[in-house]
């Protein structure tokens, strides 16, 4: 096996912790080869799409890379900013801010990768190792476990370590669902968006769908969002009868997860619901499925089959409460990784100490 290149050693150096955001990915432009490169990546992923692989390989490179990457080019041509793609950018910015957050002296490193598409979670660990860290919280940035999404950037950060001689002490955060501060975030956005604006005839809250047999199989993510629907709905102090959970992003013939997005916003346009707005808690950053096929796709649909006033609440993206809660949901998983204020001082005398003794005995060689 050939392995990965490994930082130059410096003696009397202190260890450091990283912290690693991982979030799902996005092509580098709105583009038909862009989004093909991209797609190519994600849906060969055998946690994505659970088909064999001969007979997938076939569809995928037959049909669906031939029409589908133009398609969804001018669906993120629509929500492209002149900075780039939106979730880069909300995660750029939320590691950003969370290195704010920490302050200079913090003994915390923090990256940011994309689980397809780039910074690759493999440039995300290098850029760890070459900073001193020797251990490594991964976070990916996803509230409700689901094998398609958490369990695969694990198989992502393992195949890198496979590929590393000195491998480095790694830990995860599996979900925050159900996270007091979590919930808290969303409920805050909730509530001052309705402050300003009233508040509507129906909350509509949509989670990205998965196929039903993921829930036959024993995948927790279906309960973990009616979890955090039933915590937000709750904290609002909103009745069963108020609020809606259905999932979108429905792809190809299985039978997914119900009730489907599109169909409630036709039945409640049916209805001539006279408000409806809606929020999107399994995403905590803006993207695609919510600037385009929520905001404007489900908006359309919801419009012409009658409905009233339709208003989408933006993810948490860079809102301080969220900041604060993803800060603290790090924290409460590095549990004595990280020393207290004395031994931190000592650790860093030590150190000192090692530098000099390398240096003398450099001198004498």
């Amino acid at each position: 096996m050939r392995f990965l290149p490994e930082p130059a050693h410096k003696h009397g150096t202190l260890a450091r912790v990283g912290v690693l955001l991982i979030n799902l990915g996005t092509p580098e432009a709105p583009t038909a080869p862009a989004v093909r490169k991209y797609l190519k990546e994600f849906l060969w992923d055998p946690r994505v799409v659970e088909i064999p692989r001969p007979l997938w390989w076939l569809i995928l490179n037959g049909i669906v890379l031939r029409t589908r990457p133009k398609e969804s080019a001018l669906k993120y041509a629509k929500i492209w900013t002149k900075e780039g793609s939106p979730l880069k950018l909300h995660t750029q910015k939320q590691a950003r801010l969370i290195k704010g957050f920490l302050g200079e002296k913090s003994p915390l490193v923090i990256e940011y990768a994309m689980r397809y598409g780039t910074p690759s979670i493999a440039e995300g660990i290098s850029k760890l190792r070459s900073a001193g860290c020797d251990r490594i919280l991964a976070v990916p940035l996803y509230p409700q476990y689901a094998a398609s999404t958490t369990a695969s950037s694990v198989d992502a950060v393992n195949a890198v370590l496979a590929r590393m001689r000195n491998v480095p002490e790694v830990r995860w955060v599996k979900h925050f669902h159900d996270h007091p501060l979590y919930i808290q975030s969303v409920v805050k956005s909730v509530q001052e968006f309705w402050s300003a604006n009233g508040r509507p005839a129906k909350l509509l809250m949509s989670f990205h769908g998965l196929p039903k047999f993921s829930l036959e199989r024993g995948d927790p993510y279906h309960c973990e969002c009616h979890k955090s629907a039933r915590l937000i709905g709750e904290a609002l102090g909103l009745k069963p009868d108020q609020y809606l959970v259905t999932f979108q992003s429905r792809f190809g013939r299985a039978e997914w997860l119900k009730p489907y997005t599109a169909d409630a916003m036709t039945q409640l346009g049916k209805e001539k619901t006279r408000r409806l707005d809606v929020i999107c808690p399994g995403f905590v950053s803006d993207c695609l499925e919510t600037l385009e096929e929520i905001a404007i796709e489900n908006k359309a649909v919801f419009l012409q089959a009658g409905g009233g006033d339709f208003n989408y609440i933006p993810c948490l993206n860079e809102r301080p409460q969220w900041i604060q809660a993803l800060m603290q949901i790090i924290k409460e998983n590095l549990g004595g990784w990280l020393p207290s204020e004395t031994e931190a001082a000592h650790l860093a005398n030590q150190a000192e100490v090692g530098r000099k003794r390398a240096l003398a005995m450099g001198a004498k060689a």
